[in-house]
C-alpha cells in the first residue's frame, strides 16, 4: 500500500510511485500513434470517414458508466478486505484479554496467543500464496509449524488446535465454562472473518463483465481518432492519448483493487498488519516487542 504525502501541484504530473502509467504507457503510445497515422492518411493519402463527436460522446458516457461501476465493485472488495483484517487484529487482541481474565496459567496463555499469531501468518500465506513457515516457527515451534503447514487449510487447523486446547483447559478446570464460551465466540469470529477473506480471494469479479469492459475500451480508443481528426487536427494524437490514459488507467486501477491481497503497491499491507498482531501478543505475554514495519520507498507491504 502506498504511504506518502499528497504531492504538490507541480509534482503531481511527475510522480510515478503508485501510478499506473508505467503499466499502460504502451497502450497510450499505441493510441497516439494510431491517431497520428489516421490523421496523416486522411490529410495526405485518402479521405477517411469521420465520426460525429456527439456519437463518440454518447459512447464515452456509456463506457464511463461501465468503468465506474466496475471500479466501485473493485473498491468495495478492497475496503471489505481491509475491514475483515481490522477485525482479525481486534479479535486477536480480544483473545489476549480474554485469556488474561479467564486463565491464570501463563504457559497456557502463551500457547493460545502464540497459535493466534500463527493463525494470522498462515492466513496471510494462504491469501498471498507465500510460505510463512519461518514466520511461525519461533512462535509455535518446529513440530507444530510442520504439522499445521501440512494441513489443507493451515489457518483453520490452527483455530481447531486452539479450540482443542481450550476444551482440555475446561475439562481440567483451568478455565471456567463461561470463559470457554467467551473465548469460543472470539474464535468463531476469527473463523467467520477467515471465510470472508477466502470468499474474496476465490471469487473474482465476473469475467464476462470484465471482458465486455475491456473490449469496449479498445473499440472506443480505436474509433476515437476518426472523430478527432476534423475537430482537433494535429492535436488529435494528444487528445487521444489523454483519453486512453483515463480509460486504460481506470481499468488498470480496477484490476489491482480487485485483488486486495496481492503483493502489489496498492494491495493491503498484510505484513505490517501481521506485525501489529505480533506486537499485541508480545505485550500481552510480557515479551520483547518488535518494531512496527515501516514503509520502504513509500510502500508498506
Amino acid at each position: 500500500m502506498i504511504v506518502m504525502k499528497q504531492p504538490s501541484s507541480l509534482q503531481l504530473f511527475f510522480v510515478m510511485q503508485g501510478s499506473v502509467v508505467p503499466r499502460i504507457v504502451g497502450k497510450i503510445l499505441g493510441v497516439a500513434l494510431l491517431s497520428a497515422i489516421i490523421l496523416l492518411l486522411d490529410l495526405h493519402v485518402v479521405p477517411l470517414p469521420h465520426i460525429s463527436m456527439s456519437a463518440m460522446g454518447v459512447f464515452g458516457v456509456a463506457l464511463s458508466l461501465f468503468l465506474g461501476f466496475r471500479n466501485n465493485a473493485a473498491y468495495d472488495r478492497w475496503w471489505e478486505a481491509r475491514r475483515l483484517w481490522g477485525t482479525i487484529i481486534a479479535e486477536t487482541r480480544n483473545l489476549g484479554r480474554h485469556m488474561s481474565v479467564f486463565c491464570d496459567d501463563n504457559s497456557e496463555r502463551g500457547y493460545v496467543l502464540s497459535h493466534a499469531v500463527a493463525f494470522v501468518h498462515l492466513h496471510r500465506g494462504f491469501l498471498r500464496g507465500v510460505g510463512v513457515h519461518n514466520d511461525i516457527t519461533d512462535w509455535i515451534g518446529q513440530e507444530d509449524a510442520v504439522r499445521l503447514t501440512a494441513s489443507s487449510n493451515p489457518a483453520d487447523a490452527t483455530l481447531r488446535t486452539i479450540a482443542t486446547r481450550l476444551g482440555n483447559l475446561n475439562r481440567n478446570d483451568t478455565i471456567s465454562g463461561y470463559g470457554q464460551m467467551t473465548i469460543a465466540q472470539t474464535l468463531s469470529t476469527l473463523g467467520t472473518v477467515q471465510a470472508g477473506c477466502e470468499r474474496i480471494v476465490t471469487t473474482p469479479l465476473p469475467f464476462v463483465y470484465s471482458l465486455l469492459v475491456r473490449r469496449t475500451t479498445y473499440l472506443y480508443c480505436f474509433l476515437l481518432p476518426f472523430a478527432l481528426i476534423e475537430s482537433t487536427n494535429w492535436l488529435a494524437p494528444l487528445f487521444a492519448a489523454a483519453v486512453a490514459y483515463m480509460f486504460f488507467g481506470l481499468q488498470a486501477v480496477t484490476n489491482e483493487l480487485e485483488h486486495p491481497f496481492s503483493h502489489t503497491q496498492n494491495g493491503l499491507p498484510m505484513d505490517a498488519m501481521c506485525r501489529v498482531v505480533e506486537i499485541s501478543a508480545c505485550e500481552a505475554l510480557g515479551k520483547d516487542v518488535p518494531a512496527a514495519l515501516a514503509p520502504r520507498n513509500h510502500v508498506l507491504s
